[in-house]
């Protein structure tokens, strides 16, 4: 059977993408696969090259300052209020006073806005939402999505709210298109995974500094790197491993503001903190070695046959189906081994297989990727990115915010409890539709080449604009990737 050449840039578009735009479809339809690889075969892929955009390091030290401004302030404020007599005895000069009114009483300060560290996490987000809204097809900035929430932090942990976003582009953008290997070793070295998973503070018992603290060991990071990043769910590593591998990356930590304010929010190795001497980590003994070690683990990690298979499977699950072929997995898998974890490759592998072709489309988008595919479906830029941001929050993936260390959920069922929410929002982008779009152009567009007699005849028989563009953007073609 003769394939519709429309259709398959639609599904493209939809399941690799971030959703057709007006000309898209036609653009791509004699070769949806040839476009996908195009993309990522840019030098540029999944970087975003913008000179305002602070690196983690120098938005940890603005993020600081900002904070010990702050409480520099309350100081003051609380002298104010209740000013040291002994002070005014000795003839001390009283803290300064804020405005008072009539009735003598401080002037309660205007909202400055948000601090520098929600200013911090806001820039980076408005670059992130306008790098998916401006992107010709999506697909690497839906690999760095994917490797984003695969290695994920979250800004709900204080100190990493500020430089989540450089942390994104640091450890996930600069090696989308690179080695397995290398972005592995950039995210666990990365000032936001130690600090979110509390390898910053993880001293070795048998290190100087554990044998003068009562802090010690702490296995998060260990964990989830094996657990989460790399090996997968109960393979072939023991609770030994685990707390083995805790010990080697002892002493990667951050550099303290207070105490190295020139590299203060950088990766640092700490020998005091590390605990010495050789380790085994999954049958493999590593000798002491400082950083080396820890590095020399991640490296064997990396090449790990189950890693291969995790990966392989995550990978196929977030794209095609929650359940994904098992042949597809075992060729990813390979591809992932032979090509020693080369990320372009086995993106390469995916849409080279023809299971990623298959026109049934089951798996749900994710909140992030639908509202992104209705901006860009209806051509809207938002002046204002926070309607954006809270819409991730009403339909349960605000942005760069899990609620645990596994990320936000690549399987359907965990997003249908938001579908109604979904209805909402797209009643609200309906009404911002611009004065001279035309609805019908929209559905041919976006979904025209795969939809449904149902879907055509219901928007076709909407009883204005808005309502056609918000069932366009509720209907099943579009939910769907």
């Amino acid at each position: 059977m003769t394939r519709d050449p429309k259709a398959d840039a639609a599904l493209c578009l939809h399941r690799f993408g971030l959703g057709p735009r007006a000309g898209s479809i036609a653009a791509i339809a004699s070769d949806p696969r040839g476009a996908l690889i195009a993309e990522i075969d840019r030098p540029d892929a999944g970087r975003i090259n913008d000179p305002a955009l602070l690196t983690s390091a120098q938005c940890a030290r603005a993020a600081f300052k900002f904070q010990q401004e702050q409480r520099a302030a309350r100081m003051a404020e609380r002298a104010a209020r209740n000013p040291n007599p002994a002070d005014a005895r000795n003839g001390a000069a009283p803290a300064e006073m804020k405005p008072a009114d009539q009735a003598g009483q401080p002037v309660p300060a205007r909202n400055p806005g948000p601090g520098v560290p929600q200013r911090l996490y806001l820039d980076e987000a408005r670059a992130r939402i306008h790098a998916g809204l401006e992107s010709r097809i999506g697909f690497a900035e839906r690999l760095v999505w994917f490797w984003s929430n695969h290695f994920c932090v979250s800004a709900d942990k204080g100190n990493v709210r500020p430089v989540c976003g450089a942390y994104e582009r640091e450890a996930i953008r600069g090696h989308v298109v690179g080695r397995f290997a290398d972005m592995l070793l950039a995210a666990e070295s990365h000032p936001a995974m130690l600090i979110y998973l509390d390898n910053a503070r993880s001293i070795g018992p048998g290190s100087i500094a554990g044998m003068r603290q009562k802090r010690g060991l702490n296995e998060n990071l260990a964990r989830e790197i094996l657990e989460l990043h790399t090996l997968g769910v109960r393979t072939v590593y023991t609770q030994e491993d685990v707390t083995s591998f805790a010990r080697v990356i002892t002493g990667w930590t951050v550099a303290p503001p207070r105490q190295d304010p020139e590299r203060a929010g950088e990766f640092q190795f700490n020998p005091r903190m590390h605990e010495p001497g050789a380790h085994t980590v999954i049958g493999r003994s590593y000798p002491d070695g400082g950083a080396e070690q820890g590095r020399a683990v991640l490296a064997a990690l990396a090449r790990h046959p189950a890693t291969a298979k995790h990966i392989a499977t995550k990978l196929a699950r977030h794209f095609i189906a929650d359940d994904p072929p098992p042949a597809l997995v075992q060729r990813l898998a390979k591809r992932f081994l032979d090509t020693d974890g080369n990320l372009k490759e086995l993106a390469k592998a995916l849409v080279a297989a023809p299971e990623a072709w298959e026109p049934g489309r089951t798996k749900l988008k994710r909140p992030g990727e639908w509202i992104i595919g209705a901006l860009r479906a209806a051509d809207i830029a938002p002046p204002d990115i926070a309607p954006v941001m809270q819409a991730h929050n009403l339909l349960g993936e605000p942005l760069w915010r899990p609620s645990a260390p596994k990320g936000f959920a690549d399987e359907s069922t965990p997003w249908l409890d938001g579908i109604s929410q979904r209805l909402d929002i797209s009643n609200q982008l309906a009404r911002r539709m611009r004065a001279n779009s035309d609805p019908r152009e929209i559905f041919e567009e976006t979904i025209g080449p795969i939809a449904s007699t149902e879907t055509r005849a219901s928007i076709t028989r909407a009883e204005s604009r808005p309502q056609a563009l918000a069932l366009l953007f509720m209907s099943p073609e579009f939910q769907r990737r």
